[in-house]
C-alpha cells in the first residue's frame, strides 16, 4: 500500500526521477548569461514535477523506463514551464507560489522570450533524439491549451459559461497536458494501442478531477496552503464548476443578480457573498462528487495493466490529486 504522498508516490522511480532531473537542468543550459540565471532561479523553485513523475510511471507500468522516457519527460516538463512562464505574463502576476515570477524580476519581454527558449528547447529534445512521434503529440496538445485558454477569455467576457463548455476549456487548458504525458510514457516503451488508450484516459481523467479540485480550492482553501488568495477565480471573474452547478440551482433573476455581482464588483464583500452563495446551493459538494467520479474512471483505466509498484503508485496519485491542500 502506497501513501498518498508524492515522496511515496515517487518511490518506485526514485532513481529514475533523479536522472531525468539531472537531463532536465541540462536542457536548460544555455551559453547566453541571461538565459543561464533565469533558468538557475527555475530549478530553484521547488514545483511538484507531477507531470514528469507521470511519464515515467506511465513508461514503468507499459513495459519500463528507457532512454527515450526521459527525453518525453523532459519535453512536457519544458512545455509547462513555458507555459506558466507565459500565464504570469498574460495574468500580470508578481507570485508563483511564494516566488517572484519571472516577468515580475526581469519583465515581460524577457519572460515571454524565456518561455518561448523552453518550449524550443523541448522540441529540439525530441528532434534529436528522432522522437517524431511525440512532436505530433505535443503540438496538438499546444494547440488545445491555447485554445482552451483562449475559450475562457471569451466566455470569462461574457459570464456565460455552461457545464458543457466549462469541461470543454479544462479538458483543453489544463487535461490535455497530463493526458499527453501518460501517453507519451506508454509511448516510449510499449507498442501496445490498448495500453496508449488505457493511459490516455487514466490522464484525461486526472486531469479533469486536477482542475476541478483547484477550482474548488478557491473557495475553501487558504492562502497559506495554496499560496493564492481565496476567491481568486472570483475576482478575475472565472465562472467555475462550483459556481455554475450554483447559478443552475436558483431562477434566472437570482443568477442575473449574482453575475451582476461578478461583473461590476470586486472587493471582498463580494467575493463573501459569491463564496457564501455557492456553499448555499452547494456547489462545492457538487464539484467533490464530480471529482470523485472521474477518480474512479481513472482507476478503472488502470485495470488493463498488470499488478506492479508502478500500478499502485498511479493509483496512489489519483488519491493524491483529489485529496490535495494545495
Amino acid at each position: 500500500m502506497i501513501k498518498g504522498t508524492l515522496s511515496e508516490i515517487s518511490k518506485p522511480i526514485k532513481s529514475e526521477l533523479v536522472q531525468f532531473s539531472d537531463l532536465f537542468k541540462a536542457s536548460m543550459k544555455s551559453k547566453v548569461g541571461l538565459v543561464d540565471l533565469i533558468a538557475r532561479y527555475i530549478i530553484r523553485q521547488k514545483g511538484k514535477k507531477i507531470r514528469p513523475l507521470v511519464v515515467l510511471l506511465s513508461a514503468k507500468v507499459s513495459g519500463g523506463v528507457n532512454e527515450r522516457t526521459y527525453r518525453g519527460a523532459a519535453l512536457v516538463e519544458l512545455l509547462h514551464t513555458a507555459t506558466l512562464i507565459h500565464d504570469d505574463v498574460v495574468d500580470n502576476a508578481d507570485k508563483r507560489r511564494g516566488f517572484w515570477s519571472i516577468n515580475a524580476i526581469f519583465k515581460n519581454k524577457v519572460a515571454v522570450l524565456m518561455g518561448d527558449y523552453l518550449l524550443s528547447r523541448g522540441l529540439m529534445i525530441a528532434v534529436d533524439g528522432k522522437d517524431f512521434d511525440f512532436l505530433g503529440v505535443i503540438s496538438n496538445t499546444v494547440k488545445r491549451m491555447s485554445e482552451g485558454e483562449l475559450l475562457q477569455i471569451q466566455k470569462t467576457r461574457k459570464l456565460d459559461i455552461d457545464e458543457e463548455t466549462y469541461f470543454k476549456i479544462i479538458s483543453d487548458k489544463t487535461a490535455s497536458l497530463l493526458e499527453t504525458c501518460c501517453l507519451i510514457g506508454s509511448m516510449s516503451s510499449s507498442d501496445n494501442p490498448e495500453y496508449h488508450a488505457a493511459l490516455r484516459r487514466f490522464g484525461e481523467s486526472i486531469g479533469i478531477a486536477f482542475q476541478i479540485r483547484d477550482d474548488i480550492l478557491d473557495y475553501e482553501g487558504s492562502f497559506s496552503l495554496t499560496g493564492k488568495p481565496v476567491g481568486g477565480d472570483i475576482k478575475e471573474k472565472k465562472i467555475t464548476l462550483p459556481l455554475i452547478y450554483s447559478l443552475n440551482q436558483v431562477s434566472v433573476r437570482e443568477a442575473a443578480s449574482i453575475r451582476r455581482i461578478i461583473k461590476n464588483e470586486n472587493n471582498k464583500e463580494s467575493v463573501k457573498k459569491i463564496i457564501e452563495f455557492v456553499r448555499q446551493q452547494n456547489g462545492i459538494e457538487y464539484a467533490v462528487r464530480t471529482t470523485i467520479k472521474y477518480s474512479q474512471q481513472a482507476k478503472e483505466a488502470l485495470k488493463i495493466f498488470p499488478e506492479s509498484q508502478s500500478k499502485i503508485a498511479l493509483e496512489a496519485l489519483v488519491d493524491f490529486i483529489i485529496e490535495r491542500k494545495n
